[in-house]
């Protein structure tokens, strides 16, 4: 077990002990990864739309409480904004606090209409935004803490491309919440940089799809590995619903019909629907789907279990700071 050694807001808000989350991979964080991550040390978070009911959810959550032994897990909820998915929201957080839940991570839209109900059963909700002035305005509404993601993220990096550097460098000073930084993310060094920005800890994504308690085959897994930081690609950008994926055969048709200019969603429909992406992670088969990948691919070299890559990670903290007390002292 990774002892801790560092103590943030993150780390007290949450109750973990290192300054890591693991945000949430839509169809792939189940229990078997998130109880991972709570037992390394960090904080990991179900993807509640990843199951096909309320009953599957539930028992996703009950498998992830009893696997964690007691370490904190949590449940990622995403926003869109529309009536018919804040009802379904609803019902996710009828589940997850009658089951216990007290960590929620939401994502994309403010999690306005769901934070009442969390809040007043004592959950605390950190909201993942993909620029500062989103962040602020879920913090407004009620958010404890946040994630900026910059646009080095797999999935969905909004539409500002602003890169983690630079909002990492600003957020802190702008938002009166803890925050943590995202996109892009994947070694110690840049854990120990977030920190020094401000920040109070980091989110990992793409890192962790070479997780052994990730389900998918170990043909997608071995493909994130070979890929470097250029290794994937934006798409969808031209219908305002950018996503960063990994540069193969179904990205490469949605980039052709984007340059040749179509903006009718239908006809992008039969290459980007979710169900070719879980077929992707069952099959092996790395062309099928845009499967979300992010450029810190680059630092997946190998399949190692959760324990072991936060152990890299915190490793890889400590000899950063090693170094820059060299550099600081002028040795």
């Amino acid at each position: 077990m990774t002892q801790r050694r560092f103590e943030t807001a993150i780390t007290k808000m949450f109750g973990i002990r290192h300054p890591v989350l693991c945000g949430g991979l839509m169809w792939l964080s189940n229990a078997d990864y998130v109880a991972a991550v709570g037992r390394a040390g960090g904080l990991g978070f179900i993807t509640s739309r990843s199951f096909k009911d309320l009953g599957h959810f539930r028992a996703e959550i009950q498998k992830c409480r009893d696997l964690a032994q007691g370490n904190p897990i949590g449940v990622n909820l995403y926003m869109t904004g529309r009536d018919a998915d804040d009802s379904v929201n609803q019902s996710y957080v009828d589940v997850l606090i009658d089951e216990g839940v007290k960590a929620v991570e939401t994502a994309a839209n403010t999690p306005r209409s769901v934070l009442p109900r969390l809040k007043e059963a004592g959950c605390t909700v950190i909201h993942k935004a993909s620029v500062v002035r989103h962040a602020e305005k879920a913090v407004r509404d009620g958010a404890d803490a946040v994630v900026i993601v910059g646009m080095e993220c797999g999935g969905h990096p909004g539409l500002d491309f602003i890169g983690s550097m630079v909002q990492g460098a600003i957020a802190p000073d702008r938002i009166t919440v803890p925050v943590v930084l995202g996109g892009g993310f994947g070694t110690g060094r840049q854990l120990v940089a977030a920190l020094a920005m401000g920040a109070a800890g980091i989110m990992l994504g793409t890192r962790m799809l070479v997780a052994k308690e990730i389900w998918a085959d170990e043909r997608i897994k071995q493909r994130v590995i070979d890929a470097d930081e250029g290794g994937s690609r934006l798409v969808l950008s031209s219908l305002r619903k950018t996503y960063r994926v990994m540069d193969n055969t179904t990205a490469r048709k949605v980039a052709e019909l984007e340059a040749a200019g179509e903006t009718d969603f239908e006809v992008y429909r039969p290459l980007v629907q979710g169900s070719f992406q879980v077929e992707a992670y069952e099959s092996g088969d790395p062309e099928k789907g845009l499967l979300s990948m992010g450029q810190s691919a680059v630092f997946a070299d190998r399949i190692a279990s959760v324990e072991e890559i936060y152990g890299e990670i915190m490793d890889d903290a400590e000899r950063s700071l090693d170094k820059l007390r060299r550099v600081t002292l002028g040795m």
